[in-house]
């Protein structure tokens, strides 16, 4: 079951769920408004190796908004920083932003309970497309959980992205044991 407005805010008053900032303007019907944060980032290679660590180069959006161009991964990052103790959080994009041709992310659109930090979006574009600091970009949804839970993200011992953050962050796959 997914949670509607009054629930999200019952939520956030007993503290399962937490957004900083949190603005009730960007609270809709049944999911919350979340923005594009000051960093974007690119990797440095062309070609990108699971098994390595692959380095991203970390950039500042300007006031006048950043143009992001096709056939480039950029990591972008919310400007929430969230908690969810009691309910599994999905990203999704606007439709506003679909509509522009903006992919927000490329797989990882679920969180796991127990997930604190801003989101990583991976941005993809159709066309060329100008974003500016701060624009909403996604919305968070969130699920009822049944059932107990053994291992919460925040307190895995192999979590990988776990450390808060304002920046993106890379893919940690490389940690990985396979």
């Amino acid at each position: 079951m997914i949670l509607t407005d009054k629930q999200i805010l019952e939520e956030v008053e007993k503290g399962t769920i937490l957004i900083e900032p949190f603005r009730r303007s960007s609270l809709g019907t049944n999911s919350y408004d979340v923005h594009l944060g000051r960093y974007l980032a690119t990797y440095r290679d062309e070609v990108l190796d699971a098994r390595q660590h692959n380095q991203i180069d970390v950039f500042e959006i300007p006031e006048e908004g950043f143009v992001l161009q096709p056939n480039t991964l950029y990591l972008g990052v919310t400007l929430e920083y969230t908690e969810t103790h009691a309910h599994v959080p999905f990203l999704e994009g606007k439709s506003s932003v679909g509509r522009l041709g903006i992919d927000i992310h490329a797989t990882a659109g679920k969180g796991d309970v127990g997930f604190c930090n801003t989101w990583t979006l991976e941005i993809s574009v159709t066309q060329q497309v100008r974003v500016y600091h701060g624009m909403p970009i996604g919305q968070l949804i969130y699920f009822e959980v049944k059932g107990g839970i053994e291992n919460y993200y925040n307190s895995k011992d192999n979590a990988k992205y776990n450390n808060r953050t304002t920046k993106p962050v890379e893919s940690m796959m490389w940690r990985n044991e396979w």
